[in-house]
Parts: structure tokens; C-alpha cells; sequence
């Protein structure tokens, strides 16, 4: 089921909703067993193919995390339940979204026989239910969450504004939630908030990411014989899609947690008014750039600083601005994380690039940190601001367009084509020509929308800063200031605005599309 479908806004949503508040109003656990199996539905709904994968996942970690809790004080037993674990879930996930294609490429290598290889299609949300109860046995070893029944677990699992495509949860952060009374009590203010946040992330998704698909699917379908103005249209459209439909998705779950009373942590601020590709990651699927932090980048750069300190090499700031010290200290961790975030976006050679690209773009920009004189901030006017920082955005943004050609080609061959259309050499017999026609009617609309959109992106306030006062997220919005200021209240014309958007978006509801990490 998806979020922008008119069955789950007019069928699955308010049923889901009256039955909670009815009956929290009657017991906690018999909410929270609702829920789940709400979860379960909407999980399935598309397809029972891979419901039971789900199921035996949240059983079989469920049940590492009790043996985990059960034999805290046998450090050594702990270890290797948790290496278990952890390795059962990751072979779950290669399995799934990786083996097939290998092998695939080894018989296509004449490495492997035809019969060794086959298909499986990708269940669902794998990634994300999988990295969810990762994490959740680390910290459960680690003895930052506390053992619950298996109904409350279910519940951190399953709770379907995140099971399908985030954001990452932490079970130290949501399941307290959970256990408050105030949470099965119809809150008319969260509701308010949420249906809002919910509006503006479908308008995203139906009025602007969707508009782009077709100039898109289109462009990358033939990349190599696209004119110079069809390559930009393509590229220049992806980058627009992308921001809107996860935006879009991030903000539509955000709204869903709120009207149940619970709030997410933010997973879009902005990126694409980062002014360096620290900020962007910072700001982009900030869940999984956090959940890589914690549980891949912090865990390698303090066993690198060990080893140094051990063999009497520093590891301070001095030491970042020497060859040695910032490859050991900053580039080997870095470029390892930004590899597992490449291949954990899919398994073809180009996400692989696609997480190289970032993890040298991330190298240069905190070489640069390490290496520049530092200055005390000033303070300006949010304008004098914007414009000092906008090269560097443009800059930032061009490097993510790059990258982002990677993320979208079907392969590495088609990315390059795709490049060489953009560029001023040929790729295909005939491309010569076709690069230097002219913009068409239809091309000219594009740009003319790609325009519109970037103006919303990089004038207007996010979804964090228009709903500040309401705390929509964990965490408050990091991005500037917006040059157009403007801070959601609850009267009469943001109720009649907000309400004249969802009908339109509602009507615009022809094909319900899926999100774009949907997939991952």
C-alpha cells in the first residue's frame, strides 16, 4: 500500500486511526496488537510473497535480543549471539538483494554456469526492516534499550509510516513513546499538525516529483543517443524527482507518526541548500547517515585512533592536517562508509561508483576543513548570508548531480553515455548532431519547471522550519534561514490553503506511483 493511493488515505488511514484511539482507550497492548496487525496489512497489501520473510525476521531477532538480555553478564556469549545475529541478517539482505545479480555477472563472465544463477524479486522494505533490528541488537548488547515483550516489538518493527522506506528508528528513541499514556489519547493538535505535515509531503509527491517521471523514465531509457538539451532535461529532472518524492515520503511519515502521537527523527533538511557535501549528507536520509555513523564510521576511526596512539603516532587535530593522519584518521573510514552506503542502493557497478564519488567528494571537503584558516562566523542578515554561501551550493549541488547520474543509469555504460550527451563530446554515432539541436517546446517547459522547483527549494522554509513550533521532528532543522519566511499556524487560512492543496493533490491522484526508495 502506498501513501499518495486513495485507498489508503480514504479506507486503510482512518480506520487504522479510530481503532487505535478506541481501543487505547480500553487497554495499551490491545492498541499496540492492533497497530501491529494494521502494519502487517498495509505490509502486505501489494503482495503476501514476502510477508512471512518479515515475520520469521522479527521472530528470529526478537529472539537474539531476549538471549542478549537474558546473558548480559557473559560478555563472550553476548558477542557471539550478536555476531550471529548480525550475520543472519546481513546474509538475508546480500541474499536477497544481492547474489542473484553476482552470480548473474559470473556467468556472464564465463566464471559460473548457467544453472547456478536465478531471480528473486526484492521483498519490500528489506533494507530498512533489516538495518532497524541491526541496530537494535547492537544497542541491546550494549544495554541502551531494555528488554520488551514481544508485542511492543513488533510494534518498533512494524510501524508502518517507517517499514517501508524509513526512517531508520532507534528503539531507545520511539518504543518510550509507546509506553506513555498520553500516546493512546486523541490529541486534536497532533492531529492537526500531522495531517498538515501529511498534505504538504503528498503535495510534493503527486503536484511536483511525479510531473518529472515521464522527462525522466524517458531520458534514461536511451542515453546514448540524446541530444545535449534531452540529456540536461533528464538529468536536471532526476535531480528535481528525487529531492521531491523522498522529501515528499520522509514528510508524508513524519505527518503519520504525529497523528498517532509519536514523533520520528527528521530524514530531509534541505541538502540541496548544503553548502558543502558534509552538510548535504548531513541533511540527506539523515537516519542513514546516522545509522552509518554510529555503527560503521565511529567503530573503524576509533579503532584507527587506538592503533595509532598504541604505536605512539598522534591522532589530534595537528594530525589531520599530515598525509598519514588524514588518510588513516579521516579518508579510510570515510571512503569505506561511503562504499557500504553505495552498495546498500543497489547492486550494479554503478551505485558501487555512485558511493566512491561521495566518499571523494567527502574527503576533499574535510581535507579543505582540516587545512583552511579558521574563522569566527559572522553574523548577517539571512539574505547576505544566502548569497555569500551560494556558489558553494551550486558547487555542492553539481557535485550530487554527478553523482546522482550514477545513482539513476541502469549501468555504468549507459551513466557515461549519459555524461557524454550532457557534455561536449559524442558518444553514439550521430550524437554530434543531435548535441547541438535546438531546445524543443516541450524541453523549454521543463527547464521552465525545473526553475519553478529550485526556486521553492532554495527560497522557501522546509517542512522542519515551517512546522518549528510545533516540534515535527526529534531534532530541529540545521538549514539556513529561509529568505521567505514563513511558520505554519493553526487558523482559519492555513487551514483553508493546506485544504485547497490536498484537493488538488487528491485530483491529481490518477496512477499512484511508487516512491522512489521504495526499492532499496
Amino acid at each position: 500500500m502506498l501513501f499518495n493511493s486513495i485507498s489508503f488515505i480514504c479506507i486503510f488511514l482512518p480506520v487504522t486511526l479510530l481503532f487505535f484511539f478506541f481501543f487505547g482507550r480500553l487497554h495499551q497492548r490491545a492498541a499496540m496488537t492492533w497497530l501491529c496487525v494494521a502494519s502487517l496489512v498495509f505490509y502486505s497489501w501489494l503482495g503476501t510473497d514476502y510477508l512471512l520473510l518479515l515475520v520469521i525476521s522479527i521472530i528470529f531477532n526478537y529472539s537474539v535480543g531476549y538471549a542478549l538480555a537474558r546473558f548480559s553478564s557473559r560478555e563472550r556469549l553476548t558477542f557471539w549471539l550478536l555476531f550471529c545475529g548480525v550475520s543472519a541478517n546481513l546474509l538475508a539482505l546480500v541474499y536477497y538483494k544481492y547474489l542473484f545479480d553476482l552470480t548473474g555477472w559470473f556467468h556472464q563472465q564465463n566464471l559460473l554456469p548457467i544453472s547456478a544463477f536465478g531471480s528473486a524479486i526484492l521483498p519490500l522494505g528489506i533494507s530498512f526492516f533489516t538495518f532497524t533490528q541491526i541496530g537494535f541488537l547492537v544497542d541491546r548488547r550494549a544495554g541502551v534499550t531494555k528488554a520488551n515483550n514481544f508485542v511492543e516489538y513488533v510494534l518498533f518493527v512494524t510501524f508502518f509510516p517507517h517499514l517501508i522506506a524509513g526512517p531508520i528508528l532507534h528503539h531507545r528513541e520511539i518504543m518510550p513513546q509507546f509506553l506513555r499514556t498520553e500516546t493512546y489519547r486523541f490529541d486534536i493538535n497532533n492531529f492537526t499538525v500531522g495531517v498538515s505535515i501529511f498534505i504538504v509531503g503528498l503535495c510534493k509527491k503527486v503536484l511536483v516529483a511525479d510531473r518529472f517521471s515521464g522527462f525522466v523514465a524517458a531520458g534514461f531509457a536511451q542515453p546514448h543517443d540524446l541530444s545535449r538539451p534531452a540529456a540536461w532535461c533528464a538529468v536536471l529532472s532526476y535531480f528535481i524527482q528525487l529531492y521531491f518524492d523522498f522529501s515528499g515520503y520522509s514528510e508524508m511519515a513524519l505527518g503519520l507518526a504525529k497523528m498517532f502521537n509519536v514523533t520520528f527523527p527528521a530524514n530531509f533538511d534541505s541538502p540541496y541548500k548544503a553548502p558543502n557535501v558534509i552538510e548535504f549528507w548531513q541533511r540527506w536520509h539523515m537516519s542513514l547517515t546516522r545509522y552509518v555513523t554510529l555503527y560503521v564510521y565511529n567503530p573503524i576511526a576509533l579503532s584507527i585512533t587506538r592503533r595509532r596512539y598504541a604505536k605512539g603516532k598522534p591522532a589530534n587535530a595537528a594530525a589531520l592536517r599530515t598525509l598519514d593522519g588524514f588518510a588513516m584518521i579521516v579518508a579510510v573510514p570515510t571512503m569505506i562508509t561511503m562504499t557500504l552506503i553505495g552498495v546498500w542502493h543497489g547492486s550494479g557497478l554503478q551505485f558501487l561508483i555512485f558511493g566512491l564519488l561521495h566518499g571523494f567528494y567527502l574527503c576533499v571537503a574535510h581535507g579543505w576543513k582540516a587545512i583552511r584558516p579558521k574563522k569566527k562566523p559572522a553574523i548577517r542578515p539571512a539574505w547576505v548570508q544566502y548569497i555569500t554561501d551560494f556558489p558553494s551550493i551550486l558547487l555542492t549541488c553539481a557535485a550530487v548531480v554527478l553523482g546522482q547520474v550514477f545513482f539513476r543509469a541502469h549501468s555504468v555504460r549507459d551513466a557515461m553515455a549519459m555524461l557524454g550527451d550532457m557534455t561536449i563530446w559524442p558518444t553514439a554515432p550521430g550524437a554530434a548532431t543531435h548535441a547541438v539541436s535546438a531546445l524543443t517546446q516541450g524541453q523549454v517547459q521543463n527547464l521552465m519547471m525545473i526553475a519553478l522547483a529550485l526556486l521553492w527549494v532554495w527560497t522557501m522554509p522546509n517542512t522542519l522550519q515551517f512546522f518549528a513550533s510545533e516540534n515535527p521532528a526529534l531534532v530541529k532543522s540545521r538549514a539556513q534561514k529561509p529568505l521567505i519566511s514563513i511558520i505554519w499556524r493553526p487558523t482559519p487560512v492555513f487551514g483553508f490553503a493546506l485544504g485547497l492543496v490536498l484537493l488538488y493533490s487528491f485530483l491529481s491522484v490518477t496512477g499512484t506511483t511508487e516512491f522512489l526508495y521504495f526499492r532499496f
